[in-house]
């Protein structure tokens, strides 16, 4: 036998394998992979302390919430990000290692909100009230503000809350 013709056969042949291994390749990236439905558990409210807010010129009690606490940067990030709903007596509360001025938006957030910007000395010293789910809209404080407290929309206008108005706060 030539060699030449065995030497040809032998390439046509590794070609052919070749070939073959890249068709099954390619056949197997094609085939429809099953789609994965991918449950995730709702975001729950875990209270981590309890809040109290003080009218200004009697220093009663207005009200008093539960709150999760907020102060590591994922945390202050995400705030109430892809909740479903909060409890009336629940709210957000906001730790910030400086006093400047802070803004938030809306992105991912479900639910409205009134947010209430916290000076250092734990007065209340402006508030945005009712904002709207999935608004990216800019939200300032106004005025350098250390906490921001977050809660349910109507909460501002229902217990009167008022610049000057302070609060209190423990962690659990």
């Amino acid at each position: 036998m030539n060699f030449q013709l065995v030497y040809g056969k032998m390439k046509i042949l590794k070609l052919i394998g070749i070939w073959l291994v890249v068709a099954l390749l390619t056949l197997s990236g094609c085939k429809d992979d099953e789609k994965k439905v991918v449950k995730t558990e709702p975001i729950t409210f875990t209270k981590e302390g309890e809040l109290t807010i003080y009218k200004a010129q009697s220093d009663s009690v207005i009200v008093k919430y539960n709150i999760e606490i907020a102060e590591s940067d994922y945390e202050t990030q995400t705030g109430l990000m892809y909740r479903e709903s909060m409890e009336l007596n629940q709210g957000m509360f906001f730790i910030f290692p400086d006093v400047v001025f802070h803004s938030f938006y809306m992105k991912n957030t479900k639910i409205p909100l009134d947010l209430i910007f916290i000076d250092e000395e734990l007065k209340i010293a402006s508030y945005k009230e009712n904002a709207q789910p999935l608004d990216e809209s800019s939200l300032s404080s106004e005025v350098p503000v250390q906490y921001v407290l977050e809660l349910n929309a109507g909460q501002r206008k229902q217990y009167a809350l008022e610049v000057g108005d302070r609060i209190e706060y423990i962690r659990m």
